[in-house]
This record gives structure tokens, sequence and C-alpha cells, in this order.
């Protein structure tokens, strides 16, 4: 209990017992769903503490591997119970929400935040030129299929899903890539962006809790989103909202709210260096690493899932790269700037909340 309830976020953990009494009374599923999600929100938190804890213990290339590979890992599960239910668009749109929410809501949070407190706040321009170039490549690897899908439609299903299994092989191999540039070869310019317990004001924990409360915080990660997904078409209809804004926004915020915080923390610290990494490299994953991984794993469900995705979902995506390649662009940040990026986010929400089903 000693690890628990240092953080804010940990109070929330109430919902996890109350999520699991309402599934066991079949109530409403608007509350389940509602529960579920405020339960997920510090399950992700301790997911993420965690893995910083046992970068201590591991060594800082093992560490920062860690911290890459499980930096998602309440979105992966998430996703990949969706998608063993059969909800493709939620989970396309749920891959869309999180890199929107990671670049423009958690990056402009920090920047407005960090602002407020420093008139000026510098990152490495180097390294987040490297991010935002990335960022790109992931929105052409979102776009081919859909471009092909409008103008070659008629050679079948069959050859989209080729083309998108294809396509996540090359992602998933760039991401083997860039972790190799940032971890190897070029570590050198992100030494900057490596963090641990301290900068969350937490005494570190032991090896073995660190590994307990990562299994114990999975596993109940797992459970909370079976019931998140069982509710997830009858609470978006009693809500009036459809699938894909329920995934772009309700579904990405509610596994990115752990990053909200650490990624604001820091830049308050005057580590907008982190901060950033945290934003981009949380992206970067999504579109690397998670979307990959959920395509190879639908076929192991039966369902194969493509890359197709709405043109308003690429438009969304291009641009948010593009705004934040132009803010990388000088290595500095200010509050107005984070002002901008999130009056981004809020638009595209609001177009998504009137897009029709």
């Amino acid at each position: 209990m000693k690890y628990l309830f240092t953080s804010w976020l940990d109070y929330l953990l109430i919902f996890v017992p109350v999520t699991i009494a309402l599934e066991v009374l079949r109530a409403d599923p608007l509350l389940v769903f509602i529960s579920a999600c405020f339960a997920i929100i510090p399950l992700a938190g301790l997911l993420g503490r965690a893995t910083e804890h046992l970068t201590a213990h591991v060594g800082a290339g093992i560490g920062a591997l860690l911290n890459a590979s499980l930096g998602n890992a309440a979105e992966l599960i998430i996703a990949l119970v969706a998608l063993r239910e059969g909800l493709h668009d939620v989970v396309k749109a749920s891959l869309t929400g999180s890199i929107l929410g990671n670049i423009l809501l958690i990056l402009g949070v920090s920047m407005f935040a960090g602002g407020m407190k420093y008139e000026r706040q510098k990152f490495n321009q180097t390294a987040a030129g490297t991010g935002a170039s990335l960022l790109l490549l992931a929105a052409v690897g979102l776009i081919i299929p859909a471009l092909f899908h409008f103008t070659a439609a008629d050679r079948g299903v069959a050859i989209e899903r080729e083309l998108s299994l294809m396509i996540a092989l090359v992602l998933f191999s760039i991401y083997i890539a860039s972790l190799l540039f940032s971890l190897k070869t070029h570590r050198h310019l992100f030494a900057g962006e490596s963090h641990d317990a301290s900068d969350l004001g937490e005494q570190p924990w032991t090896k073995s809790a660190s590994i307990a409360v990562l299994a114990v915080a999975t596993c109940f990660v797992a459970l909370m989103s079976e019931m998140l997904v069982g509710a997830l078409e009858p609470a978006a209809q009693r809500l009036g909202l459809t699938q894909v804004f329920v995934g772009v926004i309700l579904v990405a915020l509610v596994g990115n709210a752990a990053e909200h915080s650490t990624a604001v923390m820091v830049a308050l610290k005057n580590k907008m260096d982190l901060a950033y990494g945290i934003a981009v490299g949380s992206s970067l994953q999504i579109a690397l690493l998670v979307a990959p991984l959920l395509v190879f794993a639908s076929y192991l469900f039966g369902t194969p899932l493509d890359l197709i995705f709405t043109p308003f979902e690429v438009a969304s995506v291009t641009i948010s790269v593009l705004i934040v390649g132009f803010v990388a662009m000088d290595g500095e940040s200010h509050w107005m700037e984070g002002v901008m990026l999130v009056g981004v986010y809020v638009m595209l929400s609001i177009a998504f909340f009137f897009l029709p089903a």
C-alpha cells in the first residue's frame, strides 16, 4: 500500500471495485462505461510509474527500451479487447485519437503550463525535428491505404488488407530502426530526455515491487477494458454519440490521462525536452508500434484489420503533424503555442462530434 496514493490519480482506484460491482449487478451499461473509464485512468498511471521505477534497476539501455515498449500498454490492451469484439472502427478511431491527443492536447497543455511559469522554454531541436519527421512518416502510412481505397477499391478487400499488412510491417521496421537510432547510434541526442521517479517526486520502488505493480496493474487494465468495451456500444447510443467520436475522444483520453499529468508536471519543472519527448514519443509508439501490432493480432483473431482510416481522420492527423513540425522548428516554446495546439484539438473534437456515423 505504501506505493499507492502518492499521486492524486491513485484515489481514482476506488472505481476499480465499483466497476466490478456494477458489472456483477448488471447495472446500466452507461454507468459501467463511465466507471470503467475512471478506473483505467489511475491503472494506466500505475503502469507508467512501475515501468519508470523498474528502469532504475535494469540499466539505462534496457530501461529506455521498457519505457518505449510499455509506454502505451493501456491503449494497446483496450484496443486488443475492442479488436477481439470486432469493433474495428473503434480501434482505428482510438489510434487516431491517441495520436491527436498526444501531440495536440498533451503537448499543448504542457507548453501552456510551462509557459505560464517560464517566459521561454527550450528543447533539443535536432531530437524534436527527428520526432516530427517520424510523425510525418507515420501520417504517410495512414494516407497510402486511404488513397488506395479511394482510387483502386475495385481491387477488392483482400488486396486492401494485404496492403495494410505490408505497410504495418514497414512501420514496425521503422519503429525498430528508431529505437536503434535513439538508444544506440545517436543516443547523445536524446540524453536530455531520460527520466526517472525523481521527476515525479516519488521515492524509488524496489525491483520486485515494480514488477508486482506492473503485473497487477496490467491484469486490472485488461479486466476494466473488457467491461469498458462491453458497455461501449449501448453507452454510446445512450449518450447520442458515434462510435468514432467515442474512440477518437473518450477512449483515447482515458488511455492518455496518466501521460497528461506526467508531461505537465515535468514542463512545470522546466524540462520541456522531457515533456516534448513524452507527447511525441507516445504518438510515435501508437503509429509505429501499436497500430502494426494490432494489424498482426487481428489475423490471430480471424478478423484482419486494415489501415484504411476515414478521410477526416487522415486529414486531422496530417494537419496536426504539420503543426507540431512548425512548433518544433525553432527548438523553443511559450504559452501561446500551447494555446494554439489545444485550440486545434478542441476544433477537431467539435468536428468529430458532429461527424455522421
